[in-house]
Formats: structure tokens, C-alpha cells, sequence
């Protein structure tokens, strides 16, 4: 009788195992679809650069950030570490999607406005049109109150 419960019990844990190997599903190779006109977002502000490609529709293609690229401090707001910001992120959009044609819309004050759209130049991409999206206050701010002298 011991014999039979303990091929019982090893007929249960073989099929177990067999069950849970062959659970790796095949994966899905990201096909690189190829945009050859597209977007450019810039956001400049004092502290950091962030560059965005995108398809027409909007959806993102690279991006990549003064901070991204290796830059601390109050180096990120700097037009150089927005120019290598736009490097990497236009190489990454060359290679593998082929892009060639862009629209730029800008926004923010920062230093890194000029340069980065001087570095897609330096890319060799033809910039078809350049938009500032700079938010403008209706307004403003509320002022400080008046002072007491």
C-alpha cells in the first residue's frame, strides 16, 4: 500500500511541472514604424530643457531633458545642455523612425529656446514652421499690497 501513495503522490507533481513550463509567452517584437514629418516640442524654462518628438497626432516618438543628459544644478538651464538635449533626442528620431521634416512649438523663457532649435538645424531636419505656445497671463498675478511708511 505505501507504494501505491507514493506513485500517487509523484504522478501529480510531474504533471505540475510539465504545466508551469511552458507559461513564457512569445514576446512582441515594437515594430519602428517610420514618421518622416513630425513635431517638436520644446519646453525652456530657467531651471531645465525638455524635448519632445512626436507624430503629427502628438503622440511621443523620443524625448530626452537637460537633466537626462547628465546636467545638475543650475547647469540644466544653461543653452549648451539644451543644445545637447536636442542632439540625443534627434538622433534617437533619425535612426529609427526616419523623421527628416518637423514643426517646432515652443514654450517657456528659458535660455534653451534659440539653441535647441538651432541644434535641429545642425541635424540636418528641415523645420517647416516655428509656433511660440508661451502661456500669456490675462492679468497676471495679484500685486503685492501697497506699503506702509
Amino acid at each position: 500500500m505505501q507504494e501505491d501513495k507514493t506513485t500517487t503522490v509523484e504522478q501529480p507533481a510531474e504533471a505540475a511541472t510539465t504545466e508551469a513550463k511552458p507559461a513564457p509567452a512569445a514576446k512582441r517584437r515594437k515594430v519602428k514604424r517610420s514618421v518622416p514629418v513630425g513635431q517638436v516640442h520644446i519646453y525652456a524654462s530657467f531651471n531645465n530643457t525638455i524635448i519632445t518628438f512626436t507624430d503629427p497626432n502628438g503622440g511621443a516618438l523620443a524625448s530626452s531633458s537637460a537633466g537626462a543628459c547628465g546636467f545638475r544644478g543650475s547647469k540644466k538651464g544653461t543653452a549648451y545642455a539644451a543644445q545637447v538635449a536636442m542632439e540625443k533626442a534627434g538622433q534617437i528620431v533619425k535612426q529609427q523612425h526616419g523623421m527628416s521634416k518637423v514643426r517646432v512649438y515652443v514654450s517657456g523663457i528659458g535660455l534653451g529656446r534659440d539653441a535647441a532649435i538651432r541644434s535641429i538645424q545642425n541635424l540636418d531636419m528641415f523645420i517647416e514652421s516655428i509656433a511660440d505656445k508661451t502661456g500669456v497671463p490675462h492679468g497676471g498675478c495679484r500685486p503685492p499690497k501697497a506699503r506702509r511708511v
